[in-house]
């Protein structure tokens, strides 16, 4: 008697859900128009051949966590626009089972990988912790094993994350004044000092004699020399009888 309400429960919800106005029944519909079969064949034969291809399919893993993922972010979504508070409580329960069992799935991944039809069985425990019953599966698993360890440890956890927090928030205040005291010393670095004034240039010129003196180079004076001999020897020709 309880399998025949399961089968009947699956099957109610899965009604409901075809008679919902969203992008899934409105691609049945146009087939179901193209193709004059019924869209609830249409949609046992679809999970009949990912069924098949979960277990002999190139890319399960990739279909599988579509399959555990876009179905349960669709009605979280609907669950957080409806006034009702129920229903968030329930996917958030389905969220924390998936993000534990994903956890565990990482590490354990490449021994799981080589296990005979893993991907189809992990879709069937993903559609149990998603199915609308009263044995759901993320509700029985959280209510068995991840509440209680929650609650054993919450305390622990709650110093752990404070420290943490704490030495965080220090080295990022360590970490900013230490590059702002570097960012100083290479400002005051590379700032250019004031033009250092040319004493030379700007001093005054010293006396003129010096300064002709020290202008007149040896070339200069040999001119000087020898005109100085042609008037003298001119002076000399004119005076001479």
């Amino acid at each position: 008697m309880g399998l025949l309400n399961i089968i009947s429960s699956i099957k109610d919800r899965a009604e409901k859900f075809l008679n919902e106005k969203n992008v899934v029944t409105d691609i049945l519909g146009k087939m179901e128009e193209k193709t004059g079969i019924k869209k609830k064949v249409i949609a046992l034969g679809a999970v009949s051949l990912t069924g098949l291809y979960l277990v002999y399919g190139y890319g399960a893993s990739l279909l599988c966590n579509l399959i555990g993922f876009v179905y349960p972010a669709y009605y979280s979504v609907k669950a957080i626009e409806s006034p009702c508070k129920e229903d968030d409580t329930k996917w958030l329960t389905y969220w924390v089972v998936y993000g534990v069992f994903s956890l565990g799935e990482f590490f354990s991944d490449i021994f799981l990988y080589w296990f005979p039809f893993y991907y189809a069985f992990k879709c069937l425990f993903l559609l149990w912790c998603m199915a609308p019953v009263s044995w759901n599966g993320s509700q029985i698993i959280y209510n068995k094993v991840v509440r209680p360890a929650f609650l054993r440890h919450e305390a622990t956890v709650d110093n752990m994350v404070s420290d943490l927090s704490g030495k965080a928030m220090s080295a990022a205040e360590n970490l900013t004044r230490e590059v702002l005291t570097t960012l100083v010393k290479n400002k005051a670095v590379i700032t250019p000092s004031p033009p250092v004034a040319q004493s030379e240039a700007k001093s005054l010129p010293s006396t003129s004699g010096e300064t002709s003196t020290a202008k007149v180079g040896p070339s200069e004076m040999s001119e000087e020399r020898r005109v100085c001999k042609i008037h003298v020897f001119t002076l000399y020709s004119v005076c001479s009888p």
